[in-house]
């Protein structure tokens, strides 16, 4: 299974949020499953992408062109596939992907998880998708859903399009590998 990651790419971040993503690559590597992510070479992306190689698992990352420039990239990656967008970047993560799962992160993150819970919930796919609720870490965001589903902006079977972990090991349950 390829399991797309988004996160944070700073590692200006409490490092409970490192560990607990180099710990799910290693778990993903252990499972034998790939890692799809953004490329990156810090942060909660990077940890996990480590994660994944010091176990000799296999990431495939994905970056524009224009990331290169900023030598924040991973060039340990099993696979790099470069484009040209931001946008082409995201539909390729999503073509390689049988499921996705949203560690802690800023508003890449924020937005990559929205496009495909969006996606989803257009039947575009019926991919799975995790939020990894590492130290309540996304609750502002899980009572932001639960209001605008009670207030009625969001069907209370959006909600359900998407599941919520609080641990690394929940993930392996839900996706169930």
């Amino acid at each position: 299974m390829n399991v797309c990651m988004y996160g944070a790419s700073s590692n200006n971040i409490p490092e409970v949020y490192l560990e607990k993503a180099n710990e799910f690559g290693k778990k993903l590597a252990e499972f034998g499953h790939v890692l799809v992510y953004g490329g990156g070479n810090s942060g909660v992306m990077g940890a996990a992408a480590k994660g994944v190689l010091e176990k000799s698992g296999t990431v495939i990352g994905i970056a524009p062109h224009f990331f290169k420039e900023r030598k924040q990239l991973l060039d340990r990656c099993t696979y790099f596939f470069y484009t040209e967008t931001m946008r082409e970047r995201k539909q390729m993560m999503e073509d390689k992907s049988d499921a996705f799962v949203m560690m802690p992160g800023g508003i890449g993150t924020f937005e990559e998880f929205f496009e495909i819970l969006t996606l989803k919930q257009l039947s575009r796919h019926n991919k799975p998708i995790i939020v990894v609720n590492i130290n309540g870490y996304f609750q502002p965001l899980l009572d932001l859903l639960k209001k605008a589903t009670d207030e009625n902006f969001l069907y209370e079977g959006n909600l359900q399009l998407f599941s919520v972990c609080n641990s690394v090991n929940e993930i392996f349950d839900v996706l169930r590998i």
